[in-house]
């Protein structure tokens, strides 16, 4: 699995335009689930974003998570992560999940994150989703387990 994680002042998720979700501040997180991955890795990645300490403290250090500050999570599926573009020009996605097999995933990972404490919104797995994101820092980290 692999963890896109930003930072984020807002964002809002949008389907054949209609609004489906939005988080005021918190953390976007861009999850793409590998083929051959498992409940262990999505439990691994929701302890990993719910206590990664990328929001600033009272001193101007990266020292608080997002349950700290009181911030939520949008969780959005995204296969392309897996996209292999090292030979031409049109990536592969052999290696991402096949859909059947990732959605439960993706949804466990949500149900793993609420379960920690945090609020969760996601967008629409498989959908071909419009996100407008207001990123803050900007602050991006990169997490595959």
């Amino acid at each position: 699995m692999k963890a896109v994680i930003q930072r984020v002042k807002r964002t809002a998720l949008s389907v054949d335009g209609a609004l489906i979700s939005e988080i005021p501040f918190g953390l976007a997180v861009y999850l793409g689930v590998k083929a051959g991955d498992t409940e262990a890795q999505a439990e691994a990645i929701a302890n990993k974003v719910f206590k990664l300490r990328i929001f600033e403290d009272g001193e101007g250090k990266m020292n608080l998570s997002v349950g700290d500050v009181g911030g939520e999570i949008l969780l959005i599926s995204q296969f392309t992560l897996y996209g292999d573009c090292s030979h031409g020009n049109r990536p592969s996605f052999t290696e991402a999940e096949r859909p059947e097999k990732a959605k439960p995933l993706y949804e466990y990972t949500a149900e793993k994150l609420r379960a920690l404490g945090a609020t969760v919104k996601t967008g629409v797995f498989g959908a071909d989703m419009k996100i407008e994101q207001f990123n803050d820092g900007p602050v991006t980290v990169i997490y595959e387990i």
